[in-house]
């Protein structure tokens, strides 16, 4: 398949699952409802939640910086700018392309590899995932009344957790075992050295995982942020009048993880009504409310991710995000 046929059918796809999980979102919803809820907001829980979600992104960026600086002294100003160019990309382009745009953009003001920053990034998120499915399997076990979708699928999303948590432990191990299986693969020397020394990239970018100081550090930022965007999940519901706990919440914001890795539209349309709707109405929250709650979350997204995303982007780069994300595909 050319690049342009993966991407249309990337889109097809992404358009199908989005529809498919919009439709089971929306059936017998009473929008009268909907906008009510919406219309009686207490706006002051819902920008101090706002807030809260502007403080999540700040210690993103210091966590992020924890694995950059493994091998380079990054400011904290580069990566925080960097990496709300990168929500941009994630909220505004398909494919989650804001992960590659992020990682551009620090290899650009850096010494550091794109493949190196880019395995960084990914890191990153396994590891989030990785959490996600300890806090939502923590939870699924102390609620009587679980999501059906994710109560069949904790046996699997927690395999999978563990197969990424390992990966991460042995591959950076297995550095001398990949040189040689690359040095027999009949290869012309030009690839078989461009191969090698992406991999080597790749294991170091995994390596910086591999120093109980830094892993350490990366944990705690890692708890202390699942905690600060449940107290935002819990002030943003609070604000359309809805009582939401912190395992609920935290589940919530688990199921909105690991349901971003499905295929879908710009700014997960679709999925994030699913989840929403799925994981509240076991919690008697109604589907109307439910509905109306994560309406006002995007919405929120599509204000503040912008916001801090768009000079990030004219202090970095420059030009126009689209631009930086086919320079980011070369």
């Amino acid at each position: 398949m050319t690049a342009g046929s993966r991407k249309f059918w990337s889109w097809i796809l992404s358009i199908l699952v989005s529809g498919i999980l919009l439709y089971e979102a929306l059936r017998g919803v009473a929008w009268a409802a909907v906008w009510h809820t919406i219309a009686t907001a207490q706006w002051r829980y819902i920008a101090a939640g706002s807030a809260t979600t502007c403080l999540s992104f700040f210690l993103r960026s210091l966590r992020w910086r924890i694995l950059l600086n493994a091998e380079a002294g990054l400011p904290v100003s580069t990566v925080f700018w960097a990496n709300m160019v990168g929500y941009l990309g994630n909220t505004f382009l398909p494919a989650r392309a804001g992960e590659v745009i992020r990682s551009l953009l620090i290899s650009n003001r850096s010494a550091l590899s794109r493949t190196y920053v880019l395995t960084t990034a990914l890191s990153e998120r396994l590891m989030d995932v990785i959490a996600l499915v300890l806090c939502s399997s923590v939870v699924l076990l102390g609620v009587r009344n679980k999501p059906v979708w994710m109560g069949k699928a904790s046996g699997a999303m927690a395999v999978l957790a563990g197969a990424g948590a390992l990966v991460i432990m042995i591959l950076p191990h297995t550095g001398n075992l990949v040189e040689t299986a690359i040095r027999h693969v009949p290869l012309p020397e030009s690839i078989r050295l461009r191969l090698q020394s992406l991999a080597k990239q790749v294991l170091l970018g995994l390596r910086a995982f591999h120093h109980w100081v830094r892993f350490a550090g990366f944990t705690l930022l890692t708890a202390v942020i699942w905690s600060t965007d449940a107290c935002g999940t819990i002030l943003g519901a609070k604000g359309l009048g809805l009582s939401i706990s912190f395992p609920v919440a935290l589940l919530l914001l688990s199921a909105m993880g690991l349901g971003s890795a499905l295929p879908s539209t710009p700014g997960y349309v679709g999925v994030y009504q699913f989840v929403a709707v799925t994981v509240l109405t076991p919690f008697g929250i109604g589907r109307d409310a439910a509905l109306a709650y994560i309406l006002v979350v995007q919405a929120v997204t599509y204000v503040l991710v912008p916001l801090l995303g768009l000079p990030g982007l004219y202090i970095l780069q420059g030009g126009s995000l689209r631009e930086l994300s086919a320079q980011a595909r070369k």
